[in-house]
């Protein structure tokens, strides 16, 4: 570690109560198909005084974790406590012994924090023990008194975000003296334990998921954030061997014959791990993956698909949709096309419900149609940055 090196914390343990129902908590709802976690951390990632970064989840997420944050380096995550502040107090010190002279602490739900916020408060900690982004309230406020109300000076209000930057014995110090004190952020913290907090200019865009309205909008700031949209396809082929079983888009279907290749011969999955390179003019499968190296020979097909996904991710780019069609006689494609539907969804990182799979035969016509083999093509849409060469 570097003399002042800065740690990241990101709460990620709230199931987010207040928030429109889903099948997963806030934190990890997609935004132009990346999950909100992502946003925040590739965002700190990406930043050169950040490191290490920690973050910190509920007990049950660790599936929605491992999901959303593919590629990324962190370290170990932590598990919460019952309260944000709980959840606070257990990753400063699974930090400790890291050794950090300063942390940032950010919620997971604030996916849009821009690099030069974090520089900001970075930077900030140049001079003070605690850095906090505030922005005015522009809004009339009124106090309900009973049944009366009273206009409340709006000119000494602030709204305070994420990240807010500290020294990081003296946070620690804090939260462990105060663990009893109920407070909403840790500016509070800091200011029960007579830190001097210097405050800056906060980011509207800067978002806490909070209400379905705040939902709404996370989806038109992702939306605009990808302003470039390519396409790629691929195509392969293979012939019937002996074996008793096919690879097909990942999912292994007993049949009375196998597939013929150097690696699993996963027919789908080659034709889509093509589409994907082609996307980022990255070449084709046979460039990263040569037959003629040994360490290939039957390798499961599901690591040629990891790496293309994570040439788009190195981008910054987003895959928004996968076609694939498998071209037979035989085996049947429909029994398995949900179990591949989830495989490929799986391996890519995104939803199932942006993946599509489906089968035709030739007619008996051909090669294909003399059942001497299967064939399988695929177009894949992802979505870049603006200006991403």
């Amino acid at each position: 570690m570097s003399k002042h090196s800065c740690a990241a914390l990101i709460v990620a343990a709230g199931r987010g109560e207040r928030a429109p129902a889903g099948t997963e908590p806030k934190q990890y709802r997609r935004f132009a198909g990346k999950p909100a976690l992502r946003w925040v951390l590739e965002a700190f990632a990406q930043h050169p005084a950040i490191n290490p970064i920690q973050v910190v989840i509920g007990r049950a997420d660790r599936d929605h974790f491992d999901a959303a944050v593919q590629g990324l380096k962190l370290l170990e995550p932590v598990i919460g406590g019952e309260t944000r502040q709980e959840s606070v107090i257990n990753g400063l010190e699974a930090l400790r012994e890291h050794g950090p002279t300063r942390v940032l602490i950010h919620d997971g739900a604030r996916p849009f924090v821009s690099q030069e916020l974090i520089q900001i408060v970075v930077g900030g900690l140049e001079e003070a023990d605690a850095v906090v982004p505030l922005l005015a309230v522009n809004d009339t406020i009124w106090r309900k008194k009973d049944t009366d109300f009273e206009c409340v000076p709006r000119d000494e209000l602030r709204r305070a975000q994420t990240p807010q930057g500290f020294s990081f014995e003296a946070i620690l110090a804090a939260h462990r003296q105060y663990r009893d004190v109920a407070v909403t952020d840790d500016m509070a913290m800091a200011k029960l334990a007579g830190l001097g907090i210097r405050g800056v200019v906060g980011e509207e865009v800067n978002l806490k998921l909070t209400i379905a309205a705040d939902f709404e909008m996370a989806e038109k700031i992702a939306s605009s954030a990808f302003g470039e949209v390519r396409t790629g396809t691929g195509f392969d082929v293979h012939k019937f061997a002996s074996g008793d079983q096919v690879w097909l888009c990942g999912v292994s279907i007993p049949h009375n014959m196998g597939l013929a290749g150097h690696s699993d011969a996963d027919v789908g999955l080659h034709a889509l791990t093509d589409a994907v390179l082609g996307s980022v003019c990255a070449g084709d499968i046979g460039v990263h993956f040569p037959p003629s190296d040994p360490q290939w020979r039957d390798a499961p097909s599901h690591i040629f698909l990891e790496k293309a996904a994570s040439l788009v991710r190195d981008l910054g780019g987003i895959i928004a949709h996968v076609d694939v069609t498998l071209i037979c006689e035989q085996p049947k494609i429909t029994p398995h096309r949900d179990a591949m539907v989830k495989r490929i969804a799986a391996i890519l990182g995104i939803n199932s419900s942006h993946v599509s799979v489906k089968a035709t035969t030739t007619e008996g016509l051909g090669t294909i149609g003399r059942s001497e083999g299967i064939a399988a093509q695929a177009i894949a849409t992802i979505r870049l940055p603006a200006g991403v060469q």
